[in-house]
């Protein structure tokens, strides 16, 4: 059987991203019906995203606006003229038995997107041509009951939660994805994770994969070397978190890469990953060419945006976010391998609001790097949910005045975590302040230089490592709150030796 290196020995991969982005938009694409996550089922519908007979969609205004946002992030062509049309397909998801989407006439088209992984070599760059970004409505949501799988095979029968249907989506497709070889899940990953920061950049989605507002599908298809021909493509869908979308390009290398090698032919169809094993399994074929006869829409105006929209909009673009974390990066004086471990972690964000509140860089860094996500995936939840960034801001400010030492603080962090209050009040309410009264800490040195006398000469003779006998017997007695600094100021000096 194949690895993947040997397979990249013999194929040239050859990808295709489709990222589907649900907006943040408070009402739905086409009706006045509420988008928020979680309601109860079918609670958030109405006659126009139920397709109900006589009911007639109104666009809505905000969704084409964040959707020319993402257009010209992505260095898109704005087009002058663009219109809706109606995707027939009979699925249960759809109440309406057709989705409104755009087929031949996108509102964005022709842009690229430049990410950068790690090689061999050294830094890379590859460029991303995109194909389109257009607007559709979100599909609704079956659940499969009974059964093995969660699927409708062997299901004793489906829910249907319409909630989701009609929410505003937005598809961005790639153009084919060659010249990656070996790195080609490395450049997924990047493309997808650079995507998923511009989006969240320009504050039209929350981006959140675990919950469906931003998923992937993921083409793929194998060719031999210098062949110049195209292999055929599966589609691994819905693919939910960016260490997912690197383990199923993978994946999908390999499985064509040892179909081809033994002379057997890849199926083009879809593929479901599966989280546990780290493979793909078949979804439905996609050798047909399925005709969802599309028409323009009829009861939806052509989208026109002006010229003088198009440049307030580009106007409002925030910085990109490849240029905000090189800028923060030097601000910080972060090497590249702590700067690379914040973007996978997803915490630089935090972290400059964090600092942005008063906090120092560096222990900013190192509390939500070190023992908070510590303590976040031993919960199995993401470190913003265990604590507000508030908290952590007065946290470190009381290590940063000498009023808590780390090991101290990691006490405090634990009982903020549990419920207990604000920092400050947690460090009172269990008396976890720093010993700074520098006559209660010379009365804990004598203590310690009258347990240890013979240490205490050594000092006296030069010795100056040995001192650190008599300043833990000291951060002993205090119970660890003393300023080790402090206490090895004064011992020293007691002794007759320069600090």
């Amino acid at each position: 059987m194949l690895t993947f290196s040997e397979a990249m020995t013999k194929f040239e991969p050859t990808l295709g991203l489709e990222v589907h982005v649900e907006l943040n938009t408070k009402s739905k694409m086409f009706c006045g019906c509420a988008t928020e996550f979680g309601a109860a089922p079918n609670t958030q519908t109405c006659p126009v995203c139920l397709g109900l007979p006589g009911s007639l969609p109104v666009v809505n205004k905000r969704a084409i606006e964040s959707t020319i946002l993402i257009g010209l992030a992505l260095n898109c062509e704005i087009a002058p003229f663009s219109r809706f049309a109606r995707k027939n397909y009979f699925y249960p998801d759809m109440p309406k038995n057709f989705q409104t989407s755009q087929y031949d006439e996108p509102i964005c088209k022709n842009g690229f997107l430049d990410v950068q992984i790690e090689t061999d070599e050294g830094p890379k760059k590859f460029r991303i041509e995109i194909e389109r970004v257009h607007m559709e409505e979100d599909t609704g949501k079956s659940s499969h009951v009974g059964g093995a799988t969660g699927r409708i095979h062997g299901a004793e029968y489906s829910l249907l939660d319409y909630n989701r249907a009609g929410i505003p989506l937005i598809e961005i497709v790639t153009k084919m994805i060659t010249g990656t070889g070996k790195y080609a899940p490395q450049v997924a990953r990047a493309y997808v994770t650079e995507l998923r920061d511009i989006v969240k950049s320009l504050q039209v989605s929350d981006v959140r994969m675990e919950q469906g507002s931003l998923r992937c599908d993921a083409n793929v298809s194998l060719a031999p070397i210098s062949s110049g021909k195209l292999g055929t493509r599966s589609e691994t869908k819905n693919v939910n978190s960016l260490r997912s979308i690197e383990r199923a390009v993978q994946s999908e290398i390999e499985r064509h890469a040892n179909l081809l090698s033994k002379g057997e032919r890849v199926v083009q169809e879809t593929r479901h990953f599966l989280e546990d094993s780290g493979l793909t399994r078949p979804g439905r074929s996609k050798e047909q060419a399925e005709d969802y006869r599309y028409f323009p829409e009829p009861d939806l105006v052509p989208v026109a945006p002006t010229k003088e929209l198009i440049e307030s909009l580009r106007k409002k673009l925030p910085e990109k976010p490849s240029e905000r974390r090189k800028r923060l990066q030097q601000e910080w004086n972060v090497p590249d391998k702590e700067m690379t471990a914040m973007v996978n972690a997803d915490l630089l964000d935090t972290v400059a609001q964090t600092i942005e509140a008063g906090a120092e860089k560096t222990l900013a860094r190192s509390w939500w790097m070190g023992e908070i996500s510590r303590i976040a995936n031993e919960k199995n939840v993401v470190p913003t949910q265990l604590i507000a960034i508030n908290d952590v801001v007065e946290l470190i400010n009381l290590i940063s005045t000498g009023e808590l030492t780390d090991k101290l603080a990691r006490q405090v962090l634990a009982g903020v975590i549990d419920g207990e209050g604000n920092p400050k009040s947690v460090m009172e309410k269990r008396g976890l302040k720093v010993v700074s009264d520098d006559s209660a800490l010379m009365q804990a040195i004598a203590a310690a230089i009258a347990a240890q006398p013979e240490t205490a000469e050594k000092v006296r003779a030069g010795n100056i490592p040995a001192s650190g006998a008599l300043i833990g017997a000291v951060m002993k007695s205090t119970g660890g709150q003393a300023n080790a600094a402090r206490v090895r100021e004064l011992l020293l000096k007691h002794l007759g030796q320069q600090p």
